[in-house]
């Protein structure tokens, strides 16, 4: 189709994704751009990436069961979830009767996709009834064939040695469901007719039956043809053939047999192809079969019946203009099934899938009272983060809503920067871009490269108020924002700049002390990883600082307490985030486990009435101490931000729902389900205001808070778009 396609639209650029499932993969030609691993789940994720990276306008899925990994195929799932073009799946095999993985997946394909394409009017019906899939989101687009002449058999029967002689043809990957020992055992009443009859059977034996059982079915069909006395008869082409070899076999053929043993068959590209090549076709009656083969296109015999088979191959033969009649049908038939027809007819599905999209519109924020769970997230307004950016970057504080050039700026608050214009990437949002360079370009200039380490403060001057270098987390949050850049922003321009600050600022983290820093590195390193996995570098940088993380918690739990540290101070879901999302990445269990723990103290701790009520986020008006009071105020955006991102994914590695409802309590607090019922967001500015004091919120909007609000708004927009529909 990829083919196809190009062909017929030159001004299209078509690239092709495989699933290898083999670690070695296959020697693919140059339209292959990305390779999927079957049973790596990770890799569909990258997959995604790289087509969201890549500005891919649509998708085409050609889904078929046993293809990708997971149960019944739902790696596939962790693909479709990610992707931000519009999709259009096409469904090789429908079955009747799926078990429930298969009727999960399917369905959940179905409702990701925008069109969904079947190739007989006997899958539309299925999708339908089986599946409930509307009517109109379907589109019936027949498999694609090549374009051949009507030739007769015997131009090509010299290549193949076989001239004079009379030719049955058989084609595919061999496995024991494709029946040819019934078309054997039919040969000796055939033979007996037309002893100059001779069987072909091209195709390699299927990788996956080859691993499993080596070529036990092929000796099984040699042995039978012996047993049967017609092994002279008998032609095996055990080898996987190009296009032109197939077109010249099918060309030689007088009857092409396809005796499958499954009646649950949609499709077969072998039945089509032969169908359009103007053969005569006997088939047993599978789906596929009996709708293409209907108004006497070709001949069904019973499944399992080698007298009926022979009893119609010796009918077709003694009735040769029967026979001719057929082919000429059948090739008539098939002049709607060729590629280039189906190429433009795959253009409509795709130009209706883009418009349907275009069209969507997602729901505006709707206010609820505070002590109920509002259905609907806030829209996304930048006016005060626009406000706070000047040419040189984001300024550090506000006076109420105004700028307050006497702080200056900080790197920690353009890094912040810098993840927020990344999200709003993912979103599609065009300013996107603009943003990001100007933070970025801040964060090169913090850069030191004689320490390899990013200074923080600048006063409004540009003068730098560190000599060498900032705080251990400021150059954790800035390997962060630097590794989701490199993982998530569309936009190639930026890359070279941050990796090449990435791999520089990133030796530097091993000579850190505090826990955050690594924290905040790691999931920057994660985040990195997620589009190149295989840098070795930055995986062993990974297994030290989560070893880290981890050795300081089971430190601390041996003694009772569920922490990293003797006490909570500020960004404390970071800790927990990053040792769940290093472990889970890593395989390793001690280390998800801990991060699952620690978050669910983590959250039981932050909830008022006795871990039943809305969220409550650790002050910052002296913290929490092991066994001393807590403090209860200054509460701060940050820690609840921070919340919502270690929750959301917890969320996505577990499927446990808690987790999303966790990640919604901590976001409420932003909009007034807190100790004061009252809102930290504001929603006439777009900003955030600066904490919750005991008596009021501060009033002042710098960038922490509003950057806190904004991240953790994103967020959560992507991960429900994705819960809802996978779309954004």
């Amino acid at each position: 189709m990829c083919e196809a396609v190009a062909a017929e639209y030159s001004d299209t650029t078509c690239i092709a994704l495989p699933v290898n499932d083999t670690e070695a993969g296959y020697p693919y030609p140059p339209r292959v751009r990305f390779e999927l691993s079957e049973k790596d789940i990770a890799s569909y994720r990258r997959a995604a990436d790289f087509l969201n990276i890549n500005s891919v306008d649509i998708v085409c899925l050609q889904h078929e069961y046993g293809i990708f990994g997971g149960p019944a195929g739902s790696h596939i799932l962790a693909l479709l979830h990610e992707l931000r073009m519009p999709i259009v799946t096409t469904f090789h095999t429908i079955l009747q009767n799926p078990d429930v993985d298969q009727r999960r997946v399917l369905k959940e394909i179905a409702v990701l996709s925008d069109r969904v394409v079947v190739m007989s009017e006997r899958g539309r019906s299925d999708l339908q009834k089986v599946f409930s899939i509307a009517p109109e989101k379907i589109d019936m687009i027949p498999h694609g064939i090549p374009d051949l002449p009507f030739v007769d058999p015997s131009f090509h029967k010299d290549l193949f040695g076989v001239e004079g002689k009379i030719v049955l043809l058989s084609f595919g990957l061999l496995s024991a469901n494709k029946g040819i020992e019934n078309v054997i055992a039919a040969l000796p009443a055939i033979l007996a007719r037309y002893p100059n009859v001779v069987y072909m059977i091209l195709g390699a034996t299927h990788p996956h039956v080859l691993r499993n059982e080596g070529e036990t079915y092929r000796l099984s069909l040699q042995l039978l043809a012996q047993e049967k006395g017609v092994e002279a008869n008998v032609i095996f082409y055990n080898r996987f053939v190009s296009l032109e070899e197939l077109i010249e076999f099918i060309g030689a053929a007088d009857i092409y047999i396809t005796p499958y043993l499954n009646v649950a068959q949609s499709t077969s590209g072998v039945l089509a192809y032969t169908l359009g090549a103007g053969k005569a076709v006997i088939s047993t009656p599978y789906w596929y079969a009996e709708e293409m083969l209907a108004e006497e296109r070709g001949v069904l015999v019973p499944f399992r019946d080698p007298a009926a088979m022979a009893k119609q191959v010796i009918d077709l033969l003694d009735n040769e203009s029967r026979r001719h009649a057929m082919r000429k049908r059948a090739y008539l038939f098939g002049r709607e099934m060729i590629w280039p027809l189906v190429a433009r007819r795959y253009m409509e599905s795709f130009g209706r899938a883009q418009s349907e999209r275009r069209h969507f519109k997602s729901p505006g924020f709707l206010a609820k009272a505070l002590d109920k769970r509002p259905s609907d997230l806030p829209p996304l307004k930048l006016d005060h983060l626009r406000h706070m950016t000047d040419e040189t970057g984001i300024l550090q504080h506000a006076i109420f809503t105004v700028p307050n050039y006497h702080e200056g700026y900080t790197t920690d608050d353009n890094a912040r920067a810098l993840m927020v214009s990344t999200l709003l990437d993912e979103v599609g949002r065009g300013e996107a871009f603009e943003l990001a360079s100007r933070y970025l370009a801040f964060v090169w200039y913090a850069f030191n490269p004689a320490t390899g380490r990013f200074r923080n403060f600048m006063d409004y001057q540009r003068h730098w108020l560190e000599d060498n270098s900032g705080s251990d987390d400021s150059h954790g949050r800035t390997l962060l924002a630097l590794g989701t850049v490199l993982g998530r922003f569309n936009t190639p321009a930026l890359h070279s700049m941050a990796g090449w600050m990435f791999e520089q600022a990133l030796p530097a983290i091993r000579e850190t002390t505090s826990p955050r820093a690594w924290a905040f590195a790691l999931i920057g390193i994660h985040e990195y990883l997620r589009r190149f996995a295989g840098d070795r570098v930055a995986s062993q940088f990974r297994e030290e600082l989560a070893g880290r993380l981890l050795g300081l918690y089971e430190r601390q739990h041996a003694d009772g307490w569920h922490w990293y540290e003797d006490g909570l101070t500020y960004c404390n879901a970071a800790l927990p985030h990053a040792l769940l999302l290093s472990g889970h990445m890593m395989g390793n269990s001690k280390m998800t486990d801990a991060g699952i723990e620690s978050l669910g103290w983590l959250a039981d701790l932050q909830r008022a009435d006795a871990g039943k009520g809305h969220f409550v986020p650790i002050g910052s008006n002296g913290f929490y101490q092991r066994d001393c009071a807590r403090a209860r105020f200054d509460q701060q955006p940050v820690e609840a931000q921070a919340m919502v991102s270690a929750c959301l994914e917890a969320h996505r590695i577990t499927g446990d729902k808690r987790w999303h409802n966790e990640a919604r309590r901590a976001f409420e607090w932003f909009l007034g389900r807190n100790d004061l019922n009252l809102p930290i967001y504001d929603p006439l500015t777009g900003g955030c205001r600066d904490g919750l004091h005991a008596d009021r919120p501060n009033e002042n909007q710098g960038a922490e808070s509003t950057l806190a609000f904004l991240q953790a708004l994103l967020e959560l927009r992507l991960a429900e778009n994705t819960l809802q529909s996978g779309e954004i």
